[in-house]
This record gives structure tokens, C-alpha cells and sequence, in this order.
């Protein structure tokens, strides 16, 4: 709800820990001209009856996805945030876990990465190997691309 009121997309504790995640200061991952950060809804698509986010509606990513991502030029690392990414621009039918463990099949120019939620501290704990060799290797890779 905060990135929804802020309309700033990961303005909110899942971004600290993305840009944590990239090795990225908050002016370098919003800097439009070096950065582009395409969401899979679009919008806020409201809360389940837990509390949780509910899924990106399908509409958008059928409207805009494909409109947004031609119009971007000389992309060169594609950081793919959760599940439902991983499923529409990679087409993959596994879970997020196997999929982000194969890493390697993706880099250097794609990264699937788990959602950076809190409620996804868990599974960081369950699998140190991200932190311990996927989140170095994709620094790596973000301050190529980056020119730092």
C-alpha cells in the first residue's frame, strides 16, 4: 500500500532490501536513464483475505508489458523479481526457489530473484547459496552494466 500512495515502485522495505540486493543507492535505482523498472500489474492489486498482495491481474501484464518492454533500447541485465516475472518473461513453469537456484542458466543478462518481501526471510534462510553466491555475482553484473 505505501508503494501504491507513494507511486514509486519498491518505496517501502521490500526495495531496501532489493537495492541491498543490486548494491544500488536509492538515486542510482531510480534514475530513469539508467534504470528501468517495470512492474507486473501495473497497479496496486488490493489485499487477500490474509493480508497478502494479491496476484498482478493478467490484463496488464497483457496490455503493457509487451508495449513497455519495446520501447526499451540497449538493455543489457534483466533483474527478473519474483515468481509471476519469472513466469512471463522467461516462461518458466517452476517454482521460485528451482528457478532462482538455476541462476546460472540465466546470467549474466538475467537474474531471477525471489520477491525481496519480509515474508520471504524464510526462504533466505532456508537457501544461504543466494546470498552466498547469486547476490555477489549480481552485484558484479549490476556495476558493469552501471558503469561504477
Amino acid at each position: 500500500m505505501r508503494v501504491h500512495q507513494s507511486g514509486k515502485p519498491f518505496d517501502d522495505p521490500s526495495g531496501d532490501r532489493l537495492r541491498d540486493w543490486l548494491g544500488l543507492t536509492p538515486e542510482a535505482f531510480y534514475d530513469t536513464s539508467r534504470v528501468a523498472i517495470v512492474p507486473m500489474a501495473f497497479c496496486f492489486p488490493g489485499y487477500d483475505a490474509r493480508g497478502s498482495d494479491l496476484p498482478p491481474p493478467r490484463i496488464c501484464g497483457q496490455t503493457w508489458h509487451e508495449r513497455v518492454m519495446q520501447t526499451l533500447e540497449n538493455v543489457q541485465l534483466t533483474v527478473l523479481v519474483g515468481g509471476y516475472a519469472h513466469k512471463y518473461h522467461m516462461g518458466i513453469k517452476t517454482g521460485v526457489t528451482d528457478t532462482v537456484l538455476g541462476w546460472r542458466d540465466h546470467a549474466p543478462t538475467r537474474f531471477p530473484l525471489p520477491h525481496p518481501s519480509w515474508r520471504n526471510t524464510g526462504w533466505l534462510k532456508k537457501n544461504p547459496w543466494f546470498e552466498a553466491d547469486l547476490l555477489p555475482e549480481l552485484r558484479r553484473h549490476v556495476q558493469k552494466v552501471m558503469n561504477v
